[in-house]
């Protein structure tokens, strides 16, 4: 099988073989004449990852605050970050940080009095659309078009995906949740639409075979895991004649590109074998291909995620890295307190410090993502200086359900459109979509007049 078009490969070249289709990397060979072509050019078009966290950070409680736990002492380039900062392990990547504090999500708010109480069950939905979700346990939800899918809407449509939406925790309730609330505002943060939130994958076996099993049907997924084979057996002959053609720098990177590949691959049969012994899990009922550990889990995810901004199978990808009034514990952090109750810790400094050490924890799992993309080369660049990545939450203090000056950090270069390296506070009042609007401005949407509950743009610049 041949994929060559005089001396160069398509920008989207594919590897194809029984039950897998295995995506490739930009390579020197897909760039015509020392340039960039059309399909390179698209190709370029700023990424997107917006990830979720629930339940807001301790930096965001009063006296958390005042320790800045998350939003450093001063503003501009030289700021600190407190060893009890939540973004401390993000340090090393503090240049292409774009730290964001005292905005409200006040569209995650109770509007009428039947919804005092439902914070925990519209605020995801609220998150990347900033639109306040219509409380219904019925079909007819109404919440408003996210972030994520806007920039999927104009730049994801010539990619296989035109978006991915990953999750950690199970978000499979369906029907109705408390407060009067529909399920679909608990589990989805991407909405194509204000009536339709997109499922979001929280297997890494599931959305492995999205990225690379696309190739073929169910049963031949099947079949090639129950014979223990790898995804690259059923494309070696296709590797052997494309790797005669490449020079060997593409040699090189294609060889990496691939081995990477094998290793997430064998990491999902590890979980799956371990899981599927016998032995205790510390997540009954969890899916097979889903890790026990959280580190584990997020990375593995995180993973796949690069690989598939690598091979721009997308460009935009959502991903939920917890559920609201989540019990959960994570004793990695040093807590072995359930994730909900520790964000109840009563304005106490002990509480405050404790369920802090979790939200540490936690937030110290994106810096695992932000080396593997400043390690991942695009062009002539980078992954993490190719994208955008938002980290955020539409609740503030959650031990008051409270939705102001909640956190938002934005990471990465966008293609040359972001600074990084900044504290930006906003003043008292200003909505947290009014940063979303600037970001959009900024990643190809200088159209869009307003987003969300927006009263104009929140500059991510420098003063």
């Amino acid at each position: 099988m041949h994929f060559l078009t005089g001396k160069n490969l398509p920008r989207r070249t594919f590897l194809k073989g029984a039950g897998a289709s295995l995506a490739l990397p930009l390579l020197d060979a897909m760039v015509p004449a020392g340039r960039l072509s059309g399909a390179t050019r698209a190709a370029s078009a700023t990424r997107l990852v917006c990830i979720e966290e629930v339940h807001g950070v301790p930096g965001c409680n009063e006296w958390g605050a005042s320790q800045h736990l998350f939003a450093p002492a001063t503003t501009g380039r030289d700021f600190e970050l407190v060893e009890g900062n939540v973004l401390k392990a993000l340090e090393p990547w503090r240049h292409r940080m774009t730290i964001v504090s005292n905005t409200d999500v006040r569209m995650a708010e109770a509007f009428e009095a039947q919804e005092i109480g439902g914070d925990h069950f519209r605020s995801s939905a609220v998150f990347l659309t900033q639109s306040h979700p219509r409380q219904t346990q019925g079909s007819d939800i109404f919440c408003g078009t996210s972030l994520d899918q806007i920039h999927a809407q104009r730049f994801g449509q010539d990619t296989v995906l035109p978006s991915l939406q990953l999750c950690i925790e199970s978000t499979d309730r369906g029907g109705g949740c408390d407060y009067n609330y529909s399920c679909s505002y608990t589990d989805s943060i991407s909405w194509s639409s204000p009536t339709t939130p997109l499922p979001m994958i929280r297997s890494p076996r599931t959305a492995f075979d999205l990225l690379f099993g696309a190739g073929g049907s169910a049963e031949e997924r099947a079949f090639r895991r129950r014979t223990h084979r790898s995804i690259l057996d059923w494309v070696a002959s296709e590797v052997a004649d494309m790797r005669r053609e490449l020079g060997a720098l593409d040699r090189a990177r294609v060889d990496q590109y691939l081995e990477n590949v094998r290793e997430i691959e064998r990491r999902i049969e590890r979980v799956e074998a371990r899981n599927t012994s016998g032995e205790p899990r510390d997540l009954p009922g969890a899916p097979p291909g889903v890790p026990d550990s959280f580190s584990e889990h997020m990375r593995l995810m995180f993973d796949l995620q690069v690989l598939a901004l690598q091979t721009d199978m997308t460009r935009v990808i959502s991903f939920k890295m917890g559920r609201d009034a989540s019990n959960r514990t994570f004793p990695e952090s040093g807590s072995d307190r359930a994730f909900h109750p520790a964000s109840h810790h009563g304005a106490k400094e002990d509480g405050i410090r404790e369920f802090n050490e979790i939200c540490k924890y936690r937030t110290g799992q994106l810096a695992y993502f932000l080396e593997r993309l400043e390690a991942t080369e695009d062009g002539d660049s980078n992954l993490l200086d190719a994208s955008a990545v938002v980290w955020g939450s539409p609740m503030g203090d959650a031990n008051l359900h409270n939705h102001r000056r909640c956190p938002l950090v934005v990471m990465g270069g966008a293609g040359g459109r972001l600074e990084g390296g900044l504290h930006l506070e906003a003043s008292d009042g200003t909505p947290m979509a009014n940063a979303f609007l600037t970001l959009l401005h900024q990643i190809g949407h200088e159209d869009l007049e307003a987003f969300g509950d927006s009263t104009g743009e929140f500059p991510l610049v420098a003063p």
